[in-house]
């Protein structure tokens, strides 16, 4: 057999039934940037910026599928009131060659039920340190109900011009905690054996296939290990990446990790700004920051391609398409991607340091990332993300917060 073509990650390539102009996609990072649930000038602006810096595709985040499953109360939810400026958004996006993605899914026990008005769910009874509240235990109906809350989401995104949604099955968000033994202690069919945990993130992808069929691209965001002892790890993951594969409900995969819920830097590595993020927490959540902020926040070493070692072991597993997360910093991470076999890169910070960074790899391959994964940026998502060593002041408008600043 003869070698295999790396392909050129500048070079245009299929993702499901899509056609992206290159194989790099800005992952999902929550921009702070939505108003009440609605799309602001500011986010449509934010996205655009990746649009213009030559991005294949940009990632819209988070767009919660229930109220209760918002870790902010000014997220998009799925509604009739939001349509209309995620339709302006996708239509401006598609302007400058890029496409759009709608990060899609339920925060579960990351949701913030005080500022939601409402309980948060997890599959068993759950503290939050941060947000000093328990989860409660979902119910069957709850998650009947929130698998057609996956669906409708995702029709809506076809609706209004997506072109992909990428379920949220990670950072122990509700689907990924039920996948997590450490987190998911039922004794019914969707708690035991990996194949009753792996159930209830089955059923929201099989439901959004059903919805959308392959009108647009369907990505799943899945765990390969949430970085704390106890909890799901790489020799679940690679059986759940290969049920949904079987399934057929998906057309490619980003593997992540870490957990929002109990080891939030696990994900990022590089510093942890621990002193950054209780000055801007509201009461209680400063307070429990400052208690147990010193184990939640840990900090752990930063490498370019820190994902890559496990994320290779799911790339030999399956067959689809998976996107390399983490640490891709420049030219010569993305072809180290490329020839490691993965079809897609999804780059993070490194874009929010510099929007137009693509462009100028693409002019000059030796280009280097700016960021410093301080991640101090990781802050901002309360204030309108940005990297603090380019605009230490809001990237919000004049109009925030005003039906002017709203795209309608």
């Amino acid at each position: 057999m003869g070698q295999r073509s790396v392909p050129d990650v500048f070079a245009p390539a299929r993702l499901g039934p899509v056609e992206l102009r290159n194989r790099i996609i800005k992952s999902a990072t929550y921009e702070g940037l939505s108003h009440r649930g609605l799309v602001t000038e500011d986010l449509l602006d934010f996205h655009v910026g990746y649009a213009k810096g030559g991005v294949g595709m940009t990632t819209v985040a988070y767009c919660a599928v229930a109220p209760e499953g918002r870790t902010h109360p000014d997220q998009i939810l799925w509604n009739e009131d939001a349509l209309p400026g995620l339709r302006r958004l996708t239509e401006a996006v598609h302007a400058h060659g890029a496409a759009a993605s709608a990060q899609i899914g339920h925060a579960g026990p990351v949701a913030n039920p005080k500022a939601n008005g409402r309980p948060a769910l997890a599959p068993s009874r759950q503290f939050h340190a941060t947000t000093l509240s328990f989860a409660r235990e979902a119910a069957v109906a709850d998650l009947q109900r929130i698998v057609t809350a996956h669906a409708e989401a995702a029709r809506r995104a076809v609706e209004t011009g997506f072109d992909a949604v990428e379920v949220h099955l990670g950072h122990n968000y509700l689907a990924s905690s039920f996948l997590s033994p450490k987190i998911n202690r039922r004794g019914d069919r969707y708690g035991g054996s990996l194949e009753n945990r792996a159930r209830f993130p089955r059923e929201i992808m099989r439901a959004v296939r059903d919805a959308v069929g392959d009108r647009i691209a369907i990505i799943a965001k899945l765990n390969m290990d949430d970085g704390v002892p106890g909890g799901f790890w790489l020799d679940e993951a690679i059986p759940v990446a290969r049920w949904l594969e079987s399934d057929g409900s998906l057309d490619a995969l980003e593997m992540t990790a870490g957990s929002s819920l109990l080891n939030p830097m696990y994900l990022f590595k590089g510093d942890a700004p621990l002193a950054d993020f209780a000055a801007v927490m509201p009461h209680p959540v400063k307070l429990g920051v400052r208690l147990v902020g010193g184990r939640m926040l840990r900090a752990y070493p930063y490498e370019d391609l820190y994902l890559l070692e496990d994320a290779r072991q799911i790339r030999s597993a399956v067959d689809l398409p998976v996107i390399l997360l983490g640490g891709i910093t420049g030219r010569s991470t993305m072809d180290r991607a490329m020839a490691e076999g993965f079809e897609f890169v999804a780059m993070g910070r490194a874009l929010l340091r510099e929007p137009d960074l693509l462009d100028r790899i693409r002019a000059d391959a030796a280009t280097p990332s700016l960021c410093i994964h301080c991640n101090k940026c990781m802050v901002t998502s309360y204030t309108g993300t940005r990297c603090v060593l380019v605009d230490r002041t809001t990237t919000r408008g004049e109009n925030w917060g005003t039906p002017r600043g709203y795209v309608r």
